[in-house]
């Protein structure tokens, strides 16, 4: 097991500027131990000091007693062997204490005590050792603070048996049994106070130190599910991420498609155009349509590929006017023979500030729904208008077979469609309401089944 390590906390004596450096080194040394169990290391030094204490005091006492020219008293020598073999086990305790095996050595220390403590009572007698009872104190608390309240009700019913040992031998030398029956009562309650106390107390720090390692354990449990929830949020957003990234491309994918189409039915248009026709001024101009779409059709292709740029628009100021007027050919050709196609534009007009290929397509967009929406012929009419103080109002309007509530509720809604499958993504007015909200404008429906449809577009005059 390697060693683990703590620094000594500072104490009363560690402050001292006299003691400080002196203590430090052998508190350091003494705490340097390989216990793996936190409260067992802090309670190391102690027991160090204690078995260090313990196997040199008692051997360095009875060599000074033997050397002292004193009577052995009755008894003494069997008081010594007992002490010295304390002194033994205090030795194996520190040296246990030292190779990380704290609970070997108390119980070794306290298991010694047991066995000595009434062989030495009923070997010299209660009134002998009285002046060393007090030490006793010190098994006790050892046992009790250290290892458990079971230890320390042993240690307090071994002292208690080797008192009345040791007062059985004193009745039978003196034969006053009233007066040492007193003392012994006394002084055995006494001990079972200190036991009392002791036990209290024990139970005390251990439920405190139990408590408090059950909400270290709480509070372990809980970073764990907190990383764990975490890590599932994480795994959540980056699903999410990859959903969105999925749905942007569905819809950039959907609402290029939708253009082309609208573009390629004007190329198809100008090219059947120009087939029957044999006139080269009719054949040039179904040309010039025809390169003009595949231009708008160029200007699509070209913002796919820059989808992932973030100046992917290209605004600039223009007369909404003139544009649309550059839109009437391609309008015309876009819609069915039968459908009227009349264009109102109020000239001059304020410029507005846009791009212009996203306005273009915006248009076609519109005017692609209103020609689906009248097969069997119509009227779709165009206006431009100036509605207030730096506002320009663009008004749709076609005699198709309108909406009723439940689809104009939703009309703007993305995916939504009345058109069959295969002939609409239902991104057309998504696209175009996101582009006017961009720009600062608005765009309302008004329609009702069999009335037609009017969409009305309100932009901010530029500048």
């Amino acid at each position: 097991m390697p060693r683990t390590s703590s620094a000594a906390p500072p104490t009363l004596l560690t402050r001292i500027p006299l003691f400080g450096p002196l203590l430090r080194w052998p508190l350091r040394w003494l705490r340097d131990v390989p216990i793996a169990d936190p409260v067992a290391r802090r309670n190391a030094p102690m027991i160090q000091v204690i078995s260090l204490l313990l196997a040199v005091l008692p051997p360095l006492a009875w060599i000074s007693r033997a050397a002292l020219d004193i009577p052995w008293r009755p008894g003494e020598v069997a008081s010594m062997v007992f002490s010295l073999s304390v002194s033994a086990a205090a030795g194996v305790s520190f040296w246990l204490v030292r190779r990380g095996r704290f609970q070997a050595a108390s119980y070794l220390l306290l298991a010694v005590f047991a066995v000595t403590v009434v062989p030495s009572y009923l070997s010299t007698g209660f009134a002998a050792q009285v002046y060393e009872q007090p030490l006793l104190v010190l098994w006790m608390a050892i046992a009790g603070l250290i290892v458990g309240r079971r230890a320390l009700w042993v240690m307090f019913a071994c002292i208690a048996l080797a008192f009345c040992g040791g007062m059985w031998v004193d009745i039978a030398r003196t034969g006053d049994a009233r007066a040492l029956l007193v003392d012994l009562a006394s002084r055995t309650a006494m001990f079972l106070m200190i036991a009392v106390v002791l036990d209290r107390s024990s139970a005390a720090l251990r439920e405190s130190l139990r408590d408090a390692n059950a909400r270290g354990d709480a509070l372990v449990d809980s970073n764990r599910r907190l990383e764990q929830e975490s890590r599932e949020r994480e795994r959540a957003q980056e699903q999410l991420i990859h959903a969105q990234k999925v749905e942007a491309v569905g819809r950039l994918a959907s609402g290029v498609a939708h253009d082309f189409g609208n573009l390629l039915t004007l190329i198809l248009g100008y090219a059947g155009r120009g087939r029957r026709t044999e006139e080269p001024a009719e054949l040039k101009q179904a040309l010039a349509g025809v390169e003009s779409a595949a231009r708008r059709a160029t200007l699509v292709t070209h913002k796919l590929l820059t989808f992932s740029r973030q100046d992917d628009t290209t605004p600039e100021t223009f007369d909404p006017a003139h544009a649309l007027r550059e839109l009437q050919p391609m309008l015309r050709q876009l819609f069915n023979p039968q459908v009227d196609v009349r264009l109102a534009l109020r000239e001059p007009l304020s410029p507005i500030r846009l791009d212009r290929t996203q306005f273009e397509l915006m248009t076609l967009n519109i005017a692609a729904n209103a020609n689906h929406a009248m097969p069997e012929g119509g009227r779709f009419e165009l206006e431009a208008e100036a509605s207030g103080p730096d506002r320009i109002a663009i008004v749709f309007r076609d005699t198709g077979a309108g909406m009723g509530p439940e689809v104009q509720a939703r009309v703007f809604d993305p995916f939504f469609t009345t058109k069959p499958a295969g002939e609409g993504t239902g991104l057309g007015l998504s696209v175009v309401r996101d582009l006017i909200q961009r720009a600062g404008g608005s765009i309302g429906v008004d329609s009702a089944v069999g009335e037609g449809t009017v969409i009305r577009i309100e932009l901010p005059a530029a500048g």
